[in-house]
Order: C-alpha cells, then sequence, then structure tokens
C-alpha cells in the first residue's frame, strides 16, 4: 500500500511540475534502447525474487526533454541521464528533481532518459551495452526532434554528456567503450561501483574529457572512488578532490578531472543541493 501511494503522489507531482514547466516533452519507442534483450528473456533473481522479463525487461520508451527556447543550426547537445536501481525514467526525473534543475540551468541542449532495468535491482545495460546500439538511439532521438521540428533534418548530435545515479555506472561504462559516439563528459552521482578500467581508459584516451565522481560514505563507492583516484594521481592526471561543503562553480568549471566526496545519503546528492544543476552549469560543453 505504501509504495502505491507513493507512486501516486510521483504521477501528481509530476503532473503539476509539467504543467507549470517551460519544457516541452515527448516520448517515443525505440528498438535501440536496453530492452527487450536476450539477457533478460527469462527475467532476474535477486535476493529471491525473480524480476519476470514482462514487468521490468520489456518497457523501450525514451524520455526526451526540450527547453522552450531551444535553439540550433546543425548540431544538438545531448545530456543523457541514466537511472539506477529500483528506478524508472518517469520516476526519476521527479525524484530528483532531474527536470526542475535542468530547466533552472538555462542550459541550450536536450535532456533524454532512455529506459533501462525498470523498477528492479539490475545494473544491466542490456543491448545498450551492445556496440552501435547508442549511436543508433542518438539517431531515433535526432529523428524525433525532427519530426517535431525543432531540428533541421541534417542536423547532428554535438557534445554529448553522460549522467546517471548509482547502478547507471555499468551501462555508462559500456557506452563509452561500445556505443561508437564521442562523448565528452561524464557525471557519476554515488555510481563507481566497478568499470573503473574503461572510465580509466576513456579518461586518458582524449584531455578535453571530463569527469565528475560524487561518492558518499555509505553508498558502496568510497573504496573504489579513492582507488580511481590514486590510479588517475600515479598517471599524473590533473584531478581535485574536494569535500561536497567546500564546493563552488569555479571549481566545477575549472577541473577537468573532479572526487567529490558527500556527506549526503546516496539518494540525496543529485538534488539535496542542487549538483546536477551545478555541473551542467559548469560544463565548458554546453551553451545557454
Amino acid at each position: 500500500m505504501k509504495d502505491l501511494v507513493i507512486a501516486f503522489c510521483l504521477i501528481i507531482t509530476s503532473n503539476v511540475c509539467l504543467a507549470q514547466s517551460r519544457l516541452d516533452f515527448y516520448h517515443i519507442k525505440s528498438i535501440h534502447t536496453a530492452f527487450p534483450d536476450s539477457g533478460r528473456r527469462s527475467g532476474h533473481p535477486y535476493d529471491g525474487v525473480l524480476y519476470s522479463s514482462e514487468e521490468h525487461y520489456s518497457d523501450n520508451h525514451v524520455l526526451i526533454i526540450v527547453p522552450h527556447n531551444f535553439h540550433t543550426d546543425t548540431k544538438v547537445d545531448l545530456i543523457f541521464w541514466f537511472h539506477g536501481w529500483n528506478n524508472n525514467i518517469d520516476s526519476a526525473v521527479v525524484r530528483f528533481g532531474l527536470t526542475r534543475q535542468f530547466e533552472e540551468s538555462g542550459i541550450n541542449a536536450v535532456l533524454v532518459l532512455a529506459e533501462t532495468t525498470k523498477d528492479a535491482p539490475d545494473s544491466y545495460g542490456g543491448k545498450l551495452e551492445q556496440p552501435d546500439t547508442f549511436r543508433k538511439l542518438i539517431q531515433d532521438v535526432l529523428n524525433k526532434l525532427y519530426e517535431e521540428k525543432i531540428v533541421k533534418k541534417n542536423c547532428t548530435s554535438g557534445n554529448v554528456i553522460l549522467a546517471g545515479h548509482s547502478g547507471a555506472y555499468r551501462v555508462i561504462a559500456h557506452i563509452l567503450q561500445n556505443g561508437n559516439v564521442p562523448v565528452k563528459e561524464v557525471l557519476l552521482f554515488d555510481a563507481l561501483y566497478a568499470e573503473t578500467d574503461q572510465f580509466m581508459q576513456w579518461l586518458s584516451a582524449d584531455s578535453d574529457h571530463r569527469f565528475i565522481n560524487l561518492y558518499t560514505d555509505h553508498g558502496g563507492t568510497l573504496d573504489e572512488s579513492q582507488g580511481m583516484l590514486r590510479q588517475i594521481r600515479d598517471l599524473n592526471l590533473s584531478a581535485k578532490s574536494v569535500n561536497e561543503a567546500d564546493l563552488t562553480p569555479d571549481i566545477v568549471g575549472g577541473n577537468r578531472i573532479l572526487i567529490i566526496h558527500s556527506l549526503h545519503g546516496h539518494n540525496d546528492i543529485i538534488q539535496r543541493p542542487d549538483n546536477f544543476k551545478l555541473f551542467l552549469g559548469g560544463s565548458p560543453f554546453l551553451g545557454k
């Protein structure tokens, strides 16, 4: 009963926010999202519970969010957000204040949420872990923008930023490796549980690549985050380690690699305080 009440409140809150927003929202279906996928054809067992394919691994919706005043000529900057465990694309935008922060940032870009594992404890990225799927997903997004007369037919993707919370680390890491799309920046919100080698390889490949990792004491990412910081320093890469309480826009904008320690809870660090907004505003790849 409690879950139903929470879900109802999220729906009501979402409808109110969308009605008052200066953003346009589009839902599409794409065969180039995570699921359906053969890797979860029979569902997925976790902690004694079987999460069925039909309920948790069959949704291929994509949520596309565009500012009313969005403008472009030939390229579209794209921010992809991937949610973590026990969430979905519609609950995540409300629960973590993503649309509000995106709107308040004033960024001239498009925010995209592609469904992955829906309302289940699983980090598997399905087809998005496979070569070229992410590139095709971007094309599906561009096709929808053209259909809505938001961009011209020859418009292509510009700067691409990948952001995510918690279990999103896996799909982000595989996109960096297999997506066949240049990614300029990665934002991890208490999400560095594994795949550190893939993030390090991407960071070392281009001196323009930006990486922000926000971790907590009790979210399960502390050891991996501190270990990655040691690897970064061993390679003599310039990086800033800072406490969240000392974070400023100048620090965000002035460092290519930023490792941030937060005293907040695992589910609080995205919008308490508004770190998503802060990171978008500090990105050199996003304009207004």
